[in-house]
């Protein structure tokens, strides 16, 4: 079965850092598309970081110099480096992914991810 399951959320004051993690489990081949999303309460979810099946990146602007995705391949594991955080970031972070290409528009679009993890929380205080 195909599953995500993400780690590395919790509560830090402003200006630290956190890096989170997802697994990536039961996908064949290495054509996937991964993404990092957030809501916060009372807010649509919006898409933050989004990697491509090159390793290329897209950020949102209010996480641009300070929030870095990655992925290992071999590993078949999401990372989201935070650093600088604000209260703003304040969220249920999740992780997603997909096996089709949907577009450059599509890579931060949540209505193109089939597959999501739990979601984990992060606090800044």
């Amino acid at each position: 079965d195909v599953q995500l399951v993400e780690s590395g959320g919790g509560s830090v004051q402003a200006g630290e850092s956190l890096r989170l993690s997802c697994v990536a489990y039961g996908f064949a081949g290495s054509n996937l598309y991964m993404a990092w999303f957030r809501q916060a309460p009372g807010k649509e979810r919006e898409g933050v970081a989004a990697i491509d099946n090159a390793g290329s990146a897209t950020y949102t602007y209010a996480v641009q110099g300070r929030f870095t995705i990655s992925k290992d391949s071999a590993k078949n594991t999401l990372y989201l480096q935070m650093n600088g955080l604000k209260p703003e970031d304040t969220a249920m972070y999740y992780c997603a992914a997909k096996t089709a290409y949907s577009g450059a528009v599509g890579l931060m679009s949540s209505r193109t991810y089939p597959f999501w993890g739990q979601g984990t929380q992060v606090t800044v205080s």
